[in-house]
């Protein structure tokens, strides 16, 4: 999964289209992330003990294709590249955009 815990995203799809937020929690095998402020959710729970009943609200798990990254020149896809530092090739996370690409990993 290219998108990971701490990117600014946009979603594309969904009841909560068009609005932005930062990425909490990715889970690569199912597919889905955590965006803070995105698909609020509310659970309910019954009273246990001496503990009354609470409306708990959270934020839901979206699907990862249904956001799309964003960045300081627009919203892109996310590719790699291979750059040589200090004799090392080590691969950096960039973000491609109609406007030029930037690095995502600084």
């Amino acid at each position: 999964m290219k998108i990971k815990a701490g990117d600014n995203v946009r979603v594309t799809a969904g009841k909560d289209k068009g609005k932005t937020g930062k990425v909490l929690q990715v889970f690569p095998k199912v597919g889905k992330i955590v965006v803070e402020n995105v698909n609020k959710a509310v659970k309910h729970l019954k009273k246990k003990g001496g503990q009354p009943g609470q409306r708990v609200e959270f934020t839901a798990p979206i699907n990862a294709s249904n956001v799309r990254v964003v960045g300081k020149t627009g919203e892109g896809r996310v590719g790699y590249k291979f750059i040589d530092k200090d004799g090392k090739r080590t691969k950096v996370r960039i973000l491609k955009t109609k406007k030029g690409t930037e690095d995502l990993d600084v």
